[in-house]
This record gives structure tokens, sequence and C-alpha cells, in this order.
């Protein structure tokens, strides 16, 4: 029992002795000034002070305001995630598209996939088309390209119903997404068609159809495409 009462003594003796650890320290939150970041400009180049004049796509024109904007699609398996993406990515995204392979505009695009999953390559792309509309209108280019959406956006559309043994075209308004939706499309695929066999590169051809849009002419293939949606539609009244 006596060496039992030592033992006992020397391992409180040692628990004693060892040094006790200091507590960390508490970990503070850092604060940021708002006051002091600067505003991030498309490309590092053009301001997104941009007023969206057509009230359906306000709500699904996003201006975030990012350099290179680039989600990687994260949310796409949610519904009406489109509208939380920046605009000039939703151009992007839909210029990495393969070729149609069937005739637009007299005739058969097949691109062979050149700029499928290509984010980086048709990121330069839609900065030089930029740069060059910048250059011709001396404007915001980003604005521009806003008005060019806004006027190929088409409002009427036409759909099949079957009625018993018939099928009947009726006509259909569009919503503001798909109304957006399709001024993207129909501007991209522009582009495509200008540069196809075309001394033109893509970025001219992406850069000469935003300009036409945004001035309303009859030149451009995105307005030719609204006024055949909406002359459909108004026959089938």
């Amino acid at each position: 029992m006596i060496f039992m009462a030592e033992e006992v003594k020397e391992t409180q003796q040692k628990k004693a002795q060892k040094p006790k650890r200091k507590a960390s320290p508490k970990r503070r939150a850092v604060q940021f000034d708002k006051s002091s970041s600067t505003e991030h400009k498309l490309f590092n180049k053009y301001d997104y002070n941009v007023e969206v004049l057509d009230l359906s796509l306000k709500n699904y024109i996003n201006l975030k305001p990012e350099e290179y904007p680039s989600s990687y699609r994260r949310t796409s398996s949610k519904l009406f995630s489109k509208a939380n993406i920046n605009i000039v990515e939703r151009l992007e995204n839909v210029l990495m598209r393969g070729g149609t392979g069937k005739k637009i505009g007299g005739r058969v695009i097949r691109t062979e996939g050149r700029l499928q999953g290509k984010k980086l390559k048709v990121m330069h792309i839609v900065e030089n088309a930029f740069d060059i509309v910048n250059e011709s209108t001396k404007q915001n280019p980003l604005e521009v390209f806003i008005r060019a959406l806004e006027n190929s956006a088409p409002i009427e559309d036409t759909t099949r119903i079957r009625q018993g043994g018939t099928i009947s075209n009726i006509p259909v308004d569009i919503s503001a997404s798909r109304r957006l939706d399709t001024a993207l499309r129909n501007i991209s695929t522009a582009s495509i068609i200008g540069a196809f066999k075309n001394k033109k590169n893509i970025s001219e051809a992406l850069a000469n159809e935003i300009i036409l849009a945004s001035r309303n002419d009859i030149n451009s293939y995105a307005l030719k495409r609204k006024n055949e949606i909406e002359r459909m539609a108004r026959s089938a009244k």
C-alpha cells in the first residue's frame, strides 16, 4: 500500500510539472471596406451601367459585374437558373455549338464542332467582337448588344394543335425567357453563317450582326427571323 501511495504522488507531481497549453486566440472576422472596392468591368474594359428598356426582358437579362463571366453552369438542374447567368456568358454558351447540318440561308452549315466545349476560345471571340463594336460605334458594346437583343426578340409565335384528325397552327404569345433564348440563338447563328466560307472571321461576323440588329437594319439575320416568325403568327390568326 505504501508503494502504491508513493506512485500516485509521483504521477500527480509529474502532471503538476507539465506546462499548460495556451488557449488559441479567437479569430476575428475580417471586415472589408466596400467603398474602397473597385467595380468590375466586362473584360476589364467596359462598364455594366446599362439600362434595359424592354420591361419583359429586364428580369432575365443579368448584368452582374464580372470581368470574365464564367459560372461553369453549376445550377443547370434548377428551374429558371439561366436568369442568374451573366448575359455575355449566355452568348458564349450559345456560340459553343456544332454545325446545324441543315440549310440555313440557302446553305448547309457544318462547323464540325470547332467551338464545342472551347469556352476560352469563345470568350476571346466575344471580346474581339465587342472591341470591333466599340471601334465602329464609339459606344459601350454591352449597351449595343442589349439593344440588339431587344430588337431581335419576337413577341408572337405559332404552335401546332391537333383537333380530331387535323393539325392546325395557332398564334401564341412568347414568354420573356423564350424571347431572349430565340434572340441569342439567332444572333449566334448569324455569326456562324457570316463566317462560313467567307473572308470574315467569326468575331467580325458577330460584331456586324450585333450592330445591324441594334440599329433595326433589315439586313440583320436575327431581325429577318423575328419578322418571319411574327408574320407566320399573324397569318395564323
